[in-house]
């Protein structure tokens, strides 16, 4: 598995986990520790990992206020964690990062196969549906 796609399913578990146990901010650091040490023990980079989930996490309330534009027949809430983490990734991936290094499509695509791996039946779709939304609306301007 590819480093930057590993790092990118470590943040995904980890932010599925601290999102699990109600966000608190106290605990974040500890969960990733955890996840980098049982998922990524020949991850030689991890600062991807930790761009990843400060990004996310600092962005965190903005990122999901374009979910409930993008997706508006489905509250936050009634989304399921590993899709709402999985969304959260791929739209901070899409706004903030580097367009150099992280390409919309690369970062839509990554999206997309971390739902087929952890999510359910239909997540991959609806992962593209969202980050297909925001894509064009970011092309138009």
């Amino acid at each position: 598995m590819a480093s930057r796609h590993l790092s990118r399913s470590i943040a995904m578990q980890s932010l599925y986990e601290w999102d699990f146990y109600g966000k608190k901010p106290d605990k974040l650091e500890a969960i990733v520790e955890k996840n980098l040490k049982e998922f990524g023990p020949g991850l030689e980079d991890k600062t991807f990992v930790w761009q990843l989930i400060n990004g996310v996490v600092s962005n965190l309330e903005d990122i999901d206020k374009v979910i409930e534009k993008a997706a508006p027949e489905w509250p936050l809430d009634q989304i399921t964690i590993v899709d709402r983490n999985v969304l959260r990734i791929g739209l901070y991936e899409l706004l903030y990062e580097n367009k150099d290094e992280v390409p919309p499509k690369v970062a839509i695509n990554e999206a997309i196969e971390l739902a087929k791996s952890f999510g359910g039946e239909n997540s991959g779709k609806f992962i593209n549906g969202v980050l297909g939304t925001v894509f064009k609306e970011i092309e138009k301007q």
